[in-house]
């Protein structure tokens, strides 16, 4: 007979109780030590801290475990993991009291914080003042709240969060969590709830202040119903929310219209020149917290470009001709198609843009697939054929990519 007990926790729980699909499966074991798991057959994968796959399931198995704060930030802490912790004490650690419920192999719920009954009342609330020890859950719960977008966050829990920032908490956090928790929320249903939570209890402008500069800036009335650029960007995510976009794609539409938040004073409600200085931030949010190559270059390019993209609509083939050139559209295909996917969403997260028609991006990628269309080779073999070299055989090819929307034209 085995000496330990094995409890289903965190999410698989939480989201059985929503009558959510269960993606992933986490197991604390009570009473165990490394040597018995090891003995039934558990293999170890766990650096920081024992966590064993299940011999059959391969599910990630952690031994029941205490915490203690060392140091700021999300790695300072001491971990005791002994077969005398109860799983109580495990649960006690948690973030939230929706992720603090357990289930036995029999199916019992084990529910110590009242996680079942904020289930039903639709409340976020903080396990005990020990999530104050760890910046990085000030993050997960805005993640939470976006997922989650009809949930309330307990008052006493916003007053925690407000009193970790003050206290410099988030400034010790490193980049590569921080982009884990704000990619992540950014593909919840509500993305722009993450950033509301975020600013509301001040941790927005320690984490993005190019984004927490744009709430408070005014657009021109006539083309921006909602005014208010921050407020812009919250409508811009949840059309991509709305449209499944992919991250790249959010990621570009946090990032496009950051040169607003500089924008002079004397200057508002026009930004003039704010493309340029939109594509300066990104560059440098995306160094800050690492964000993969991927998101940043899509970034780049809808900044400076997302003007000239609403603008095509009356440009003649030379003009769309140059605008496929700087976005380098017949190398990236891919991320030209990407490109318009986030203009769209920009055009459309207006207050009353909701469901116009966008054309821009149907005739964009058109002409992107006229010019694709062209036989390249057999265009540069006739370039070779006259005597042309170079650059000349490049002006060739440019010029089959003009005739061809020329004749869309």
């Amino acid at each position: 007979m085995r000496e330990f007990q094995r409890f289903l926790v965190g999410g698989a729980v939480r989201d059985r109780l929503l009558g959510l699909p269960v993606q992933d499966r986490d197991w604390v074991v009570v009473g165990a030590s490394p040597e018995a798991l090891l003995k039934a057959g558990y293999q170890p994968v766990g650096k920081d801290f024992p966590v064993f796959l299940h011999p059959e399931t391969h599910e990630e198995v952690a031994l029941a475990r205490t915490e203690r704060k060392t140091a700021r930030g999300y790695h300072g802490f001491a971990f005791h993991a002994a077969p005398d912790v109860t799983l109580e004490q495990d649960l006690t650690r948690r973030d939230l009291t929706i992720n603090a419920m357990a289930e036995d192999e029999a199916g019992q719920l084990i529910d110590p914080h009242g996680g079942r009954q904020d289930l039903a009342d639709k409340v976020l609330r903080h396990v005990s003042p020990a999530f104050a020890e760890d910046p990085v859950r000030i993050l997960r719960l805005a993640r939470f709240a976006a997922r989650f977008a009809d949930f309330n966050i307990a008052p006493e829990t916003g007053a925690l969060m407000q009193q970790m920032v003050q206290d410099g908490e988030v400034d010790a956090l490193v980049p590569e969590r921080v982009w884990q928790e704000l990619s992540r929320g950014l593909m919840e249903a509500a993305p722009g709830r993450m950033l509301t939570v975020l600013r509301e209890c001040g941790a927005l402008v320690r984490l993005l202040p190019e984004v927490d500069a744009l709430f408070g800036v005014p657009q021109p009335e006539a083309h921006h119903p909602e005014v208010d650029t921050g407020v812009h960007l919250l409508l811009v995510l949840q059309q991509c929310a709305r449209f499944n976009h992919t991250l790249p794609v959010r990621f570009a539409a946090l990032c496009h219209d950051l040169g607003k938040g500089t924008t002079r004073r004397e200057e508002w409600p026009r930004h003039i020149g704010h493309e340029g200085r939109s594509e300066k931030l990104a560059a440098k949010v995306a160094e800050r917290w690492k964000v993969p190559t991927e998101c940043r270059e899509l970034a780049l390019v809808v900044a400076r470009e997302h003007t000239h993209v609403h603008q095509s609509g009356g440009f003649g083939p030379e003009a769309r001709l140059r605008l496929l050139e700087r976005c380098d559209a017949w190398r990236r295909p891919e991320r030209f198609a990407q490109l318009l996917q986030a203009c769209e969403a920009d055009a459309r997260g207006r207050t009353g843009f909701e469901d116009r028609d966008y054309p821009q991006a149907e005739r964009l990628a058109a002409d992107l697939a006229a010019t694709l269309a062209i036989d390249q080779a057999a265009v540069s073999s006739a370039a070779l054929a006259r005597g042309l070299t170079g650059p000349d055989v490049g002006r060739a090819i440019r010029l089959a990519r003009l005739n061809a929307l020329e004749a869309r034209a």
